[in-house]
């Protein structure tokens, strides 16, 4: 017998960490928030939970009530990083966050 499907937890990501901040291209470690508390957690700790069906993150947009969700990429090379839904190569929701504590 197989246990029902549970919906993942939500949080939305307010701040990253980049391997060099000023470059608006680099790759992100780390993606945190805060709601009740405060949190940070690395990319891939953020990508296993997505994968798993744990955890669905959403970025809001700034200047709009709009919120998106936050996917698994894989680059041509393949490696999986974060990004938003319908995210292209001008604007990027996830890099544009500011710097976490």
């Amino acid at each position: 017998m197989t246990s029902p499907q549970t919906r993942p937890q939500t949080a939305q990501i307010r701040c990253v960490n980049k391997r060099d901040r000023p470059n608006a291209f680099e790759r992100i470690t780390h993606v945190g928030g805060y709601g009740s508390s405060q949190w940070k957690i690395t990319q891939e700790q953020a990508i296993a939970m997505i994968e798993r069906g744990e955890w669905s993150f959403y970025v809001s947009l700034p200047s709009s009530t709009k919120t998106v969700w936050v996917e698994v990429g894989v680059s041509r090379f393949g490696n999986k990083y974060l990004r938003t839904q319908g995210d292209d190569d001008a604007r990027n929701n996830l890099l544009s966050l500011p710097e976490c504590p």
